[in-house]
């Protein structure tokens, strides 16, 4: 530490991966693994026969490597499969008001929860119950309620296939599509921004398509930490040459060089891979004015080669045969001026016309994305203007080009195939239907958002939570918590203890399920379940641990538990699905097409992957023609005012979604806390401020909302932005601050003022 630093903050010099990330490794397991076999387990991570990797949504290869797991996939594991127990026990010792008072790593750095549990409010404690008591007391609340749709059903990206149809089909069969789901929270606007576009809302490439691309251009995302194992694609590109074009208002260590753990000259070398060809950063906010300026930079481009007597540089024959709405937004490029574009991007006219040079010129391209483009009032916006970007040189539909939104759990993707959504379609209801021979509701149900808002009005008085931390990921968890503390029931399937299950309804329930990595023994014999990656691709999951506890059970047996319990009727047959999962996977295929011979091909190394329309040029838009959406305006750095800052929330790289595997953030140079916020030093010089101050942020939009008295770290972040970890500045984000469009909210985008701390 230099006296310019305040403590637990240095400057990290190495690059992403490396030594650093074998060390973390390392550390990890020592931390929390009990047995060699446990490591050993680490081996069987996204490997054929093997489990799938509960962390990030990156694709396995063809050609796997010995180890198919990154620095914070194995950290995902050990976290798992973690010798640390919470057993009754420990809840006797511990009253809820107590544990209340702990920080979210240390609830859950307690270990795996053991047994059933039903809250006390005689002695404040939790209390082991056995599994057919907790079905029963939880089926009878719901059945109590006045009308199905006072009951929302919340869905984790980690539950499988297999468990995510199985609870779908018990809600429907009990009455409503009210799905609060965590895709809600990211990539909602892609499922509902890309249809539009190109009538599919998931991503157009394959893996293999990164090995004949000539230009990728990554935009608000950060590999290194989200999805590590991505580094080792674009490592691979950039010895190809292929130019990576960065648009992010953090430099990112994992964006600029990656030093592979699996090369032994880069590690005995102490060398590393450069990533960036061309790192911009892009201000927060700002990248609706980025694809309007780098899409008018192309038709600029196209004009002045016509001029020169060329065929110009947008694909015309694609355009015509396969698109609508160019002439729309030509005429909107047309009014923005290259004087707005610079000042609500914060990139200058230059770096945007080289980045569009570089599009122009290269064949194959493909766009990366993650959250920095969805969690935003406008993301629906953001993404559509980068599907039409793509559009204007013909990039979706062939080998090595297309459109790739980074999603997170490894089956956020998968449990939206397979119909946890509030937004069901007709067809799928009817098969549903016909399946099952039961009666969906056809009424829009709830998202999350919508699912606060009607906890909060005493509209909804039960929720059942398949795994996640709902409370701790919405935003404004001044309202959310209070909301949540009205309702008669909460219902929480997990692995471990969180701050979700400590926020006290009537009635709550603790159902500790089974792991990823552990053996899922079921009548017919042990089982596996399936997985959707973010490419489309469907393949197996096979536990090979030995359980936590033996009192825990799988998430489609505690599934089935509950809807047995709470439909005494049910026309199903819950207890002869769960005892053979391929006939869940029968079902899955009887209601969607796409999984033909579904239990043959995921017998298949690697599985299958489902069909993506738009990768054949198949528009599933109403005219059957790819659209170019006009937005009009700039977007949120347009909207704010001159006092302020847009703030967007980051996961440290110990850290998976609301998950904290310890309080460093190693790239960051940030060590042993987390009270830090992130911000340019011209920005502070600005208000009177230096790195290492202590200082509040207040939220623009709300008088008290409100961080304060965390610390000032100058970091190379883009002028008019700040950074703060998720979820602790979640408490600057309004509940209301969402795209009305997708309903996802705003974290990545909430105008805030940065002053000396009071």
């Amino acid at each position: 530490m230099s006296k310019m630093d305040p403590p637990g903050v240095k400057p990290y010099d190495g690059p992403a991966g490396g030594w650093g990330a074998l060390k973390a490794v390392a550390k990890a397991i020592r931390e929390q693994t009990a047995v060699a076999s446990d490591v050993r387990a680490l081996l069987k991570a996204n490997q054929p026969m093997g489990f799938d990797c509960p962390g990030c949504a990156w694709p396995d290869p063809n050609h796997r490597s010995s180890f198919e797991f990154c620095e914070n996939g194995a950290k995902a594991v050990a976290w798992e499969a973690t010798a640390r127990r919470a057993p009754p026990e420990f809840f006797a010792r511990h009253s809820v008001s107590e544990l209340w008072g702990w920080s979210d790593y240390e609830l859950e750095n307690q270990g795996r929860l053991t047994h059933p549990m039903a809250y006390d409010a005689a002695s404040d404690r939790y209390v082991a119950i056995s599994w057919e008591e907790a079905f029963a007391r939880a089926g009878a609340a719901l059945r109590a309620l006045p009308d199905p749709n006072m009951a929302d059903f919340y869905t984790s990206g980690r539950a499988s296939n297999e468990a995510a149809f199985l609870y779908q089909l018990f809600v429907r069969e009990f009455g409503v599509n009210n799905f609060p789901d965590c895709s809600n929270m990211c990539h909602e606007a892609t499922s509902v921004g890309l249809p539009e576009s190109i009538g599919v809302g998931k991503g157009t490439v394959t893996l293999e398509d990164f090995d004949h691309c000539d230009a990728i251009i990554c935009i608000g995302h950060n590999p290194g930490t989200n999805h590590p194992r991505m580094l080792a694609t674009l490592r691979e590109a950039a010895k190809r040459k292929v130019p990576i074009i960065v648009f992010n208002p953090l430099r990112e260590r994992g964006l600029e060089r990656f030093a592979s753990p699996q090369d032994p000259f880069e590690m005995i070398a102490l060398r590393s891979t450069e990533i960036a060809s061309s790192y911009c950063q892009v201000k927060v906010g700002g990248d609706l004015a980025l694809l309007k300026g780098l899409m008018k930079a192309v038709l600029a481009l196209d004009a002045a080669d016509l001029a020169r007597g060329g065929a110009g540089v947008l694909d015309r024959a694609f355009i015509a045969a396969h698109t609508e709405g160019l002439d729309a937004l030509t005429a909107d490029l047309a009014d923005v001026s290259w004087a707005d574009v610079e000042s609500q991007s914060g990139l200058s006219r230059a770096e945007i016309e080289a980045a569009a040079g570089v599009y122009a010129k290269a064949e194959r391209v493909i766009v990366c994305y993650g959250m920095g483009i969805t969690q935003h009032l406008n993301g629906v916006a953001n993404v559509q203007h980068l599907a039409s970007l793509l559009l204007l040189r013909g990039n979706i539909g062939r080998e090595g080009a297309g459109v790739c939104p980074l999603r997170g759990h490894s089956n956020v993707q998968g449990d939206r195939t397979v119909g946890v959504t509030e937004i069901p379609t007709e067809a799928f209801l009817a098969r549903l239907d016909a399946a099952f021979g039961i009666s969906s509701p056809r009424a829009k149900g709830n998202n999350a958002v919508e699912t606060i808002e009607a906890i909060r009005d005493g509209r909804s008085k039960a929720v059942v939570c398949l795994g996640g931390n709902l409370a701790v990921a919405m935003p404004d968890p001044e309202t959310t918590f209070a909301a949540l503390r009205t309702l008669d029931l909460a219902v929480h399937v997990a692995t471990k203890l969180n701050r979700s299950h400590l926020i006290l309804a009537k009635e709550n329930i603790l159902l500790p399920c089974l792991g990823r990595t552990e053996i899922d023994m079921q009548a017919s014999g042990p089982q596996c379940v399936t997985v959707e990656d973010s490419m489309s691709m469907v393949h197996a999951s096979r536990g090979g641990l030995t359980p936590a506890s033996e009192h825990l059970r799988s998430e489609p047996a505690i599934v089935a538990g509950l809807a047995r319990a709470t439909l005494p009727r049910s026309k199903i047959d819950w207890e002869g699905l769960v005892a053979d999962y391929s006939r869940i996977r029968d079902k899955i295929e009887e209601v969607f097409p796409e999984f033909f011979d579904f239990n043959a091909r995921i017998l298949k190394p690697g599985g299958f992957r489902l069909h993506v329309a738009a990768s054949e040029r198949e528009w599933r838009t109403p005219s059957g023609k790819a659209q170019f959406i006009v937005t009009p305006g700039l977007g949120e750095a347009a909207r704010t005012a001159p006092d302020t800052l847009l703030l967007a929330t980051i996961r440290s790289h110990d850290q998976y979604n609301t998950t904290i595997y310890s309080l460093d953030d190693r790239y960051r140079g940030v060590t042993g806390r987390r009270d830090v916020v992130f911000v340019n030093a011209d920005d502070l010089a600005e208000r009177g401020l230096a790195h290492g101050d202590l200082v509040d942020l207040e939220a623009a939009s709300a008088e008290g909302r409100a961080l304060r008295g965390v610390t000032a770290v100058a970091f190379p972040i883009a002028r008019g932005s700040v950074a703060a970890y998720y979820p602790e500045a979640n408490g600057l984000i309004a509940l209301s601050a969402y795209d009305h469009k997708s309903g996802t909210p705003a974290y990545k985008s909430a105008p805030v003022r940065l002053k000396a701390h009071a």
